[in-house]
């Protein structure tokens, strides 16, 4: 069952897009936040993502092969987060004497959100997203003309 392994990577290329649109409205909501619970001001986060091949080892190849209980065991390509990583680049002076989270010389750090990047990176998601949605609609399309012709 090929469309097994296709819908595999879909959904896989789906659930990433997903998160990544989380952590850019996570990004855009935190761009003002100056003290965060490990300290200092909010630094930008960005989803790591790995393509995985689909090659299979040998051993899955003949547990597959065979009429063992693994036989349905399948190993699809697709993407998998690796890790949401903050940006390392430099926060934010703004110059606020009056602000709590000011330092001695009324400096204050501020997060290392662009909302101009985030904006960007939200529209890469969506269209991305978006191809995933096509891509399971033509295989859903296929599936159900290769069941007309089993009729």
């Amino acid at each position: 069952m090929a469309f097994l392994s296709s819908m595999n990577i879909i959904g896989s290329g789906l659930t990433a897009q997903q998160l990544r649109l989380d952590v850019v409205s996570e990004n855009i909501t935190n761009m003002n936040t100056t003290r965060t619970e490990a300290g200092g001001a909010y630094r930008r986060k960005m989803v790591v993502l790995e393509a995985q091949d689909g090659r299979d080892s040998f051993r899955n190849v003949l547990a597959r092969s065979s009429l063992s209980s693994n036989a349905g065991y399948n190993t699809a390509g697709g993407v998998r987060v690796t890790e949401i990583a903050e940006d390392p680049s430099d926060l934010k002076l703004m110059y606020d004497p009056t602000h709590p989270d000011a330092n001695e010389d009324g400096y204050v750090e501020m997060p290392n959100v662009t909302l101009v990047k985030e904006v960007t990176d939200a529209m890469a998601a969506t269209q991305a997203y978006s191809a995933g949605v096509t891509a399971l609609n033509s295989l859903k399309t296929v599936i159900n003309q290769a069941l007309e012709i089993g009729r």
